[in-house]
């Protein structure tokens, strides 16, 4: 593509070189630069894309976009590299990205959701809804990307950079996707990395503490308005109401039809009629204006705001009320009140619950169906929200029987100095627990210490199949792990049986 054509849009650009260029690729990553490409240096967290520079020029780029807080005279690059400063990288790489691929998200209906919880499980929903409905769908989000039952990688973040996102749709354009449904962090807001696309449908599930620190929001306030830049960006919005901010969504968002969903307060789309119990939920809700009986098999009262914001954009998208009925009834999300079989009929449920709000409303879920002992595994990654782990600790010790802190992702930092702030909170309350930082050792615990009548929740990690320490990656698959230590188990009760 001519290179004026990738650049239309951004404004205030200075250029040195030559503009009439074909260009073949472009890219954030310097690994990923081929022959005849274009190279933005952002500013990371951690790295600085400048430093990578001449790598892209080695492999093949023919031009380089800085920032204008660039100083140029640092820069080492050749005559016959054209050199292009804009305000904001990340802004020009999403405008980029958009022109390069010809605008994809404007050749399908785009449907994103956003929220601190309940986006995996309410994606998950709508895709299984509009396939039911007979649509073709394509899946982004936080465990994988799908194009109808494909699985198309699985995700390193909840909402990929903006030049992958877009090919990602434009690959999505070539399948001859109807809709696809994506999960929008606040991150990929605030970072614009979703900047350019054409949203028709904007979903806000709820608004909790989290993903409050340097690299992510300095505070509550920075987290919540870098959501609201989604309805910026969409025609037709939806909102939990019985959540204080949703509530908040409702009110200050102008200028695009927004519905309201809940079951404590006035809304549009009303739950009543509520049953909860260990292996579903049902409710009555209004569609296409008779009353319906909806169930599905995932527990917990968050399941009917989840499914309450799958049957708002599933109407909106012309689905019917046997077919959300029945997609409702069938979905199953991997890490989300997922529950492991297992050799021992121990009840074994793997969730993401990562935050104060999520593991107390998993653990009362749980607790109030659970004949036994509620016995929680937990941890907290590291170079994350610090505020969050005494609380977490706290919310453990109230409600589980009894506790096991240990380590999720520990990143950067040491596992035992998380454990410890976990310690805190938990020291606050009555709550049994012990510290075991090995979280595979602290699974084999849980399980050694449970009967059939108990209830293991394993939170934190839940479709995650890794740990992540020290920048590696290494096989942490919980369900795999559950199944490696009842095998190990029970092979010692033979050995001792034998001997």
């Amino acid at each position: 593509m001519n290179l004026k054509e990738i650049l239309i849009g951004i404004e205030e650009i200075k250029a040195k070189g030559n503009l009439e260029l074909d260009i073949t690729n472009v890219d954030s990553d310097s690994r990923n630069i081929k022959e005849n490409g274009m190279f933005v240096a952002i500013h990371g967290y951690e790295t600085d894309g400048l430093e990578y520079i001449p790598d892209a020029i080695k492999n093949g780029a023919k031009v380089v976009m800085v920032d204008k807080n660039t100083d140029l005279k640092k820069l080492s690059i050749p005559n016959e590299v054209t050199l292009l400063v804009v305000p904001d990288t990340r802004l020009a790489l999403a405008i980029c990205a958009c022109n390069f691929y010809d605008n994809p998200s404007r050749k399908f209906k785009l449907v994103g959701v956003t929220g601190t919880k309940g986006k995996t499980t309410t994606t998950y929903m709508i895709k299984k809804i509009l396939e039911k409905a007979g649509k073709k769908v394509g899946l982004i989000g936080t465990i994988a990307t799908y194009i109808g039952d494909k699985k198309i990688e699985d995700s390193s973040r909840t909402t990929p950079e903006s030049i992958k996102l877009q090919k990602i749709f434009a690959d999505m354009v070539k399948e001859k996707v109807d809709v696809v449904v994506m999960e929008v962090s606040s991150q990929s807001l605030k970072l614009n990395r979703v900047y350019g696309c054409d949203f028709d449908i904007g979903v806000f599930t709820n608004f909790s503490q989290e993903h409050i620190s340097k690299n992510e929001h300095p505070d509550m306030e920075d987290y919540f308005n870098s959501k609201l830049k989604l309805f910026s960006m969409c025609k037709v919005g939806f909102t939990n109401v019985d959540d204080i901010y949703g509530g908040k969504v409702a009110r200050v968002v102008k200028n695009i039809e927004m519905t309201t969903y809940g079951i404590d307060n006035f809304c549009h789309v009303l739950a009543k009629d509520i049953t909860i119990t260990n292996s579903y939920v049902d409710f009555k809700v209004k569609i296409d204006n008779r009353n319906e009986r909806i169930k599905t098999g995932i527990p917990g009262r968050f399941s009917v705001y989840n499914s309450l914001a799958a049957i708002c954009v599933g109407m909106k998208l012309g689905a019917n009320a046997e077919q959300i009925k029945e997609a409702l009834l069938e979905v199953r999300v991997p890490g989300r009140s997922e529950l492991v079989d297992n050799k021992k009929d121990l009840t074994i449920m793997i969730d993401y619950a990562h935050t104060p709000e999520s593991l107390e409303s998993i653990l009362q879920a749980v607790k109030s169906y659970t004949k036994g002992k509620v016995i929680c595994v937990f941890g907290c990654g590291g170079d994350r929200d610090k505020i969050k782990r005494p609380l977490m600790g706290e919310v453990s010790g109230r409600i589980a029987n009894f506790t096991i802190i240990t380590s999720d992702n520990p990143r950067t930092e040491k596992p035992e100095e998380i454990v410890k702030e976990i310690e805190v909170g938990i020291k606050k309350t009555k709550g049994q627990y012990t510290c075991i930082v090995d979280r595979r050792e602290a699974i084999k615990e849980a399980i050694k210490m449970a009967n059939k009548n108990d209830m293991i929740v394993l939170a934190g990690k839940g479709h995650e199949p890794y740990q992540e320490i020290n920048h590696q990656t290494f096989p942490f698959d919980e369900r795999v792990i559950v199944r490696e230590i009842i095998n190990e188990l029970e092979e010692k009760q033979q050995d001792k049986k034998e001997e």
